[in-house]
């Protein structure tokens, strides 16, 4: 049955949609001002969140939303093999912008998973992206500058265990630049040698690894003692948001 007369006043009263209509005296109509008052004043909800660290998730979100109003553009990039040390160089390279790497998850509430949710338009955009190995880079430098330098950028390491192997690696017979301590612990790794007048000797041709074939702890080590670095870090620039637009940069 339909409430009618007070009673219908009552729910009226009660409907926080009639209510903020009111309020603004507009029937339901607000400015794109008072909209975007709004959706800078949303307070983000991480109810959604699997518990644990909160305080962590809520700063990263913080963080992120100050972000917003500190920088003129952010960037979506996707990476892989990326070390400390290289994120670390990263910043110190571009100590005037910003870098976060977290839960996509709470990345996305940060930016807003739909139009109702984002602080600012256009961000439910930018945060679809945020799959996978991804973070966030944030700038006020131009994006000709910004693309271009990720285009070149390019840092090699060593592989790591459970990595896909890039090259065929073989090691010929011969000597090797080992110390001659060192041979038990090679014969340890899989590697056929032995000690001819002191000298660590790979006594036939060795097949390391194969290109494409995941490395074995063993493998990763010698490639590590050979000072062979096969790991390439780069980033690619996914997407950005500027000036309250979205642009795709690769799919």
């Amino acid at each position: 049955r339909k409430p009618t007369g007070s009673a219908l006043s009552l729910v009226q009263a009660c409907d926080p949609a009639i209510f903020r209509a009111r309020s603004l005296g507009c029937h339901g109509l607000v400015s794109p001002r008072q909209d975007a008052q709004e959706k800078r004043n949303k307070a983000v909800s991480l109810t959604q969140v699997k518990p644990g660290g909160r305080p962590k998730k809520e700063g990263l979100v913080q963080n992120v939303t100050e972000a917003l109003d500190t920088y003129d553009s952010i960037y979506v990039f996707r990476f892989d093999n990326l070390r400390a040390s290289t994120l670390k160089a990263l910043r110190m390279m571009h100590k005037e912008d910003r870098y976060f790497l977290g839960k996509n998850k709470i990345m996305q509430i940060a930016l807003g998973r739909t139009p109702e949710e984002e602080p600012k338009d256009n961000l439910h955009k930018l945060s679809q992206h945020l799959t996978g190995t991804s973070g966030l880079f944030c700038t006020s430098r131009p994006r000709k500058q910004i693309v271009d330098f990720f285009k070149k950028y390019v840092e090699t390491d060593y592989a790591r265990s459970g990595t896909p192997a890039t090259v065929t690696h073989i090691i010929p017979a011969g000597p090797l630049p080992f110390q001659h301590t060192m041979v038990d612990q090679l014969r340890k790794l899989g590697l056929p040698v032995m000690l001819k007048t002191g000298v660590v000797t790979c006594e036939r041709e060795h097949k390391l690894c194969t290109k494409g074939v995941p490395l074995t702890p063993e493998q990763a080590q010698v490639l590590k003692l050979l000072d062979v670095k096969t790991c390439e870090f780069k980033i690619a620039l996914v997407a950005v948001w500027e000036n309250n637009n979205y642009t795709e940069l690769s799919k």
